[in-house]
């Protein structure tokens, strides 16, 4: 599969407190960095999940990403061009293939236009003209698994998972070649959840989507990504093929993670791993490694140093002291 997106050393930063109350509480930067030196790859065709508790970054760095937010250092290039520093009208053609699914299927579309409004929407944004609205509208309806006649209705006539088709429908109006989907089923009943990402894995097949979803649901991650990412406090501790990143987590962070996942098997609450504390301030980020402080397997050098990135294979992870990782047939 040939790239299609390459995020390298991404920094997305806010400023937090004024320049007085940082110096009042001894807080030494009055800015937080909300993405924190991120690399990514995102290949043609491919799904890659983005999983982390809330407050990770992970809805930050999507935007990031689309250019709804500014970067402070970094580089994103899409289909070989970069990104970071373009105009608004260079960011404008790039969104004609690059579409956003925003969290709240209901409250991301406005209660005052009609579906059909909505869906053909971003033609009128890049006004793209001479097409002929209701034929358009049945179309993407139709992509979506919905009748012409739900044109007509108001989004507070919808259920959630016909709101989050229409939603799945106006990303598709301009034929991206990438779909950022934010949390794709949040607010959705377990049934209904397993139609929008069967209807996602159907339009991907079909239109030759690449998709990054954002989610902390690790059954979706499961069911629809081909690699999975690992974000905490800002930065990817763990990245890799999601089949073996779930039998073999090598950071202790994404092992707790795949602990606390729901599964069938009740012997598995027995497993689960418990994290010490709280998730840290971004304006207090630890020393060393920023994971020592819940971590169960933390040693004295956590607490100190920064642990580099290893590769692995086409994973990666930043941890001094790994989990054990799959075993190596023996040479012969």
């Amino acid at each position: 599969m040939s790239g299609l997106l390459e995020v390298t050393g991404l920094r997305v930063r806010f400023r937090a407190l004024g320049t007085v109350k940082a110096l009042l509480r001894g807080v030494e930067s009055p800015f937080v960095e909300a993405v924190a030196g991120v690399d990514l790859a995102l290949a043609e065709g491919e799904t890659l999940a983005l999983v982390g508790e809330s407050g990770s970054g992970k809805t930050t760095l999507a935007r990031a990403l689309i250019g709804l937010l500014p970067v402070e250092a970094g580089s994103v290039r899409f289909r070989s061009r970069e990104l970071i520093g373009q105009s608004s009208s260079a960011w404008k053609a790039v969104r004609r293939e690059m579409a956003m699914m925003f969290q709240d299927p209901v409250g991301s579309l406005s209660p005052r236009l009609t579906v059909r409004a909505l869906v053909t929407e971003p033609y009128r944004i890049h006004g793209l003209r001479g097409r002929e609205t209701e034929r358009e509208c049945a179309r993407l309806l139709g992509l979506v698994g919905l009748p012409p006649d739900f044109g007509e209705r108001y989004p507070h006539q919808l259920s959630g998972g016909q709101a989050r088709r229409v939603g799945v429908a106006r990303a598709l109006a301009l034929d991206p070649r990438l779909i950022l989907a934010d949390e794709p089923t949040a607010g959705l009943d377990v049934s209904v959840q397993g139609e929008i990402l069967n209807l996602l894995a159907r339009l991907q097949d079909q239109l030759g989507l690449s998709i990054l979803i954002i989610t902390h649901n690790l059954n979706v991650v499961r069911h629809v990504a081909d690699r999975t990412a690992i974000m905490y406090l800002g930065r990817i501790v763990e990245q890799g093929e999601t089949e073996r990143v779930f039998a073999h987590p090598r950071h202790p962070y994404t092992e707790a993670l795949l602990s606390a996942n729901p599964q069938a098997d009740p012997a598995a609450r027995h497993r689960r791993i418990e994290l010490k504390g709280e998730v840290p301030s971004l304006l207090r980020r630890p020393s060393g490694c920023e994971f020592h402080p819940r971590c169960p397997h933390a040693r004295p050098l956590c607490a100190t140093a920064a642990p580099a990135a290893t590769t692995e294979g086409r994973g990666r992870f930043t941890c001094h002291f790994p989990l054990a990782g799959p075993s190596l047939p023996s040479g012969g």
